[in-house]
């Protein structure tokens, strides 16, 4: 399965009619998290095959809406349950075991960014606290909402969505844009 692998925005709506399922998984998720606005908690999704949740679990496909419709070739992203708070998601992520029947796994997450010619303007000495308040306080930080997926093969797709240009036109997607996160997911998938 392919994804773009240069940025770009994507088009409106969580479902391209060109994109890969996985773009368009992110997307959905992206279009999902929107609609709960911003200062949101991160968000874990398990990713399943649509045709297999129709065939092996009809009554959950009848739950979640998607028992009557004809794409085999589509992800479909189920919610878990809400990440415990103060616990930082690297050492979530490093609990998290997925049985055979997710294909893939998705997160939202809302972070502060700098832009790239503000990394060098970085003080050495900072701890995580006081890093943090740098950033929020840097002129140049920028909210953003990163939605990212891999599946169990590999494939990995992001989709970025800036507080300040909060459209669905707006969204950049990618395969690269947010490695730290896609590795991290990746490794939810290692035996």
């Amino acid at each position: 399965m392919s994804s773009p692998t240069e940025p770009g925005p994507a088009s409106s709506g969580p479902d391209p009619i060109a994109a890969a399922p996985l773009t368009r998984a992110v997307l959905e998720i992206d279009e999902y998290a929107s609609g709960l606005g911003w200062d949101q908690p991160a968000r874990l999704f398990a990713l399943v095959d649509t045709a297999r949740i129709r065939t092996e679990e009809p009554e959950l496909a009848g739950q979640l809406g998607i028992a009557d419709e004809n794409d085999t070739s589509s992800l479909t992203p189920v919610e878990q349950d809400e990440i415990p708070s103060g616990t930082p998601l690297d050492e979530f992520l490093a609990t998290i075991a997925w049985p055979d029947a997710v294909a893939g796994c998705a997160m939202t997450v809302e972070r502060l960014m700098l832009p790239p010619e503000a990394e060098s303007d970085v003080p050495d000495d900072l701890d995580e606290a006081q890093l943090a308040k740098w950033v929020a306080d840097h002129p140049g930080s920028r909210e953003v909402r990163m939605t990212v997926a891999v599946l169990r093969d590999g494939s990995r797709e992001s989709a970025l969505r800036l507080r300040e240009k909060d459209s669905p036109t707006e969204v950049l997607t990618g395969a690269g844009l947010v490695p730290g996160l896609a590795d991290a997911l990746t490794a939810t998938f290692a035996e």
